[in-house]
């Protein structure tokens, strides 16, 4: 492979703000894995936001950038599945599997998509010195003939379509707005563009904790709600507490300690076959590895309001954010009722256009 963009490149990163800036270029935040894709003649390289090689994981992808990308170019962009009108995030993490036969099942049963909206290199030139706005119209230019699996992300300039999508998109799936500065080179590495993300907040059960790595302190608070028979799910946890926190959780949450696990919800959290009906903490998956998957059981007595982006399924998609206590709550009363359902938005209007 020779081209005038090389690998290693960490692609360029957004910083949150609390609401979407004026005057910049706006696109959609997809939540897939961010890639950068390399291709040379045939030799094709899909590199993770970390630089590692998710090639193997995508035969699909490799093929369709063969088929539908310029011979030599360099692109930004974000591997996605894609069904039913909305993203499915849960089915990307089944393709990271160390046997190529159920990798290529899968892209079978569920091929993944690619979303490019950066171009670094096209043919023999570098465009990461090129403000954004150029190295839009190159990127239009470029996958003007492209057919799906690949896909040109929309953008405008209309700030008020913008705050229209932020509102729209997320019923398909998708995290947010980012906003890009018109005159900004492509800085890899560098969180020069901004992220608008939805955040809503919810009522949850504290029904256990894990120990920080770094000692006997609380790593992350295990939360619960109840589903609609009474039983109660594990959700997610909430983490990022600063280590004097950490250490007062361990004395404040000491009382509702449990010796004896076996009359917590989730007492059987150890039998892999009781993780099929519900939703615990430890279970076992390709990413948990030689973990540590052991946690503190407490009395699910205590109710703690945490903010959350979105729901992935039944569970919060990312680790969500402790605001406050909630002494006034009951658990009974943290069930999934509470949470904010986004209106519905079919994902393929929004790769049509």
């Amino acid at each position: 492979m020779d081209l005038p963009v090389m690998p290693p490149v960490s692609p360029m990163l957004a910083k949150s703000v609390a609401e979407i800036p004026a005057g910049m270029q706006y696109e959609a935040k997809w939540d897939g894995f961010r890639v950068i894709v390399f291709r040379d003649g045939d030799e094709v390289e899909i590199a993770s936001r970390t630089t590692k090689s998710l090639s193997r994981y995508f035969p699909e992808v490799i093929h369709a950038v063969r088929e539908e990308l310029p011979p030599r170019c360099v692109l930004d962009g974000e591997i996605v599945i894609a069904h039913d009108g909305r993203l499915h995030f849960e089915e990307l993490l089944e393709r990271i599997h160390p046997a190529d036969s159920r990798v290529r099942t899968l892209a079978s049963r569920t091929p993944a998509s690619l979303v490019a909206f950066d171009l670094l290199a096209l043919g023999s030139a570098a465009l990461l010195d090129e403000p954004q706005t150029a190295r839009r119209e190159a990127l239009v230019e470029a996958l003007r003939p492209a057919r799906p699996p690949l896909h040109t992300a929309p953008a405008t300039l209309d700030r008020d379509v913008a705050t229209r999508w932020f509102a729209q998109f997320e019923g398909a799936g998708l995290d947010g707005v980012i906003a890009k500065p018109l005159d900004l080179p492509y800085r890899p590495g560098d969180r020069v563009m901004f992220k608008v993300k939805h955040a809503r907040t919810a009522d949850c059960v504290v029904a256990g904790y894990r120990l920080h790595k770094s000692g006997p302190v609380v790593g992350s608070l295990l939360l619960g709600l109840h589903d609609d028979a009474g039983h109660l799910q594990h959700v997610g946890v909430c983490a990022a507490f600063p280590m004097a926190e950490r250490r007062r959780l361990v004395e404040e949450l000491a009382p509702l300690r449990m010796d004896d696990v076996s009359g917590h919800p989730w007492g059987d959290w150890a039998d892999e076959a009781a993780h099929a009906s519900r939703r615990m903490p430890g279970g076992r998956s390709r990413w948990s590895g030689g973990k540590d998957l052991s946690w503190v059981p407490l009395r699910p007595e205590l109710v703690c309001e945490v903010a959350y982006d979105h729901m992935e399924g039944s569970r919060f998609r990312h680790t969500a954010r402790f605001r406050h206590w909630r002494p006034d709550r009951t658990p009974q009363s943290c069930t999934y009722a509470q949470l904010e359902e986004p209106v519905g938005y079919d994902l393929g209007e929004l790769l049509g256009g």
